[in-house]
């Protein structure tokens, strides 16, 4: 069985979210989302509008994730990818060579965004700067 693995915040669920979970699913048998917690997100100075719960509640429900699991630090990722004996970790384009470390453990593969959409864009054109 093929594993695959990506990570994000997941916050306020778009297409561009849906894409990517999907686009990660096709690469293997099996996918692990890591969702950043309230407390890393405080550490990266970003907040959440929906909780951590909420948002793990969500991926969970959603046919293209197998597991979600919560991420704490930026450390982590080499320590999951060996611990749910991951083949593929995927993030998207935005993070090109930031990953690239992790190839000694596993295929890294960076897919490309989908245009017009992110959480930040929404947050903007909601006024929440």
């Amino acid at each position: 069985m093929k594993k695959v693995i990506t990570y994000g915040t997941f916050d306020l669920f778009h297409k561009g979210h849906l894409n990517i979970l999907r686009r990660a699913k096709e690469l293997g048998d099996y996918l692990v989302v890591a969702v950043s917690s309230d407390s890393f997100n405080a550490l990266k100075g970003k907040k959440a509008y929906y909780s951590e719960e909420d948002r793990v509640a969500i991926l969970e429900a959603i046919k293209y994730v197998d597991e979600v699991i919560l991420e704490y630090t930026w450390e982590q990722k080499k320590e999951d990818v060996i611990k749910h004996d991951i083949d593929i970790f995927v993030m998207g384009d935005d993070w090109i060579g930031k990953f690239d470390f992790l190839n000694e453990f596993c295929d890294v593969v960076y897919l490309p965004r989908t245009e017009g959409v992110s959480t930040t864009k929404i947050k903007k054109d909601l006024g929440d700067k």
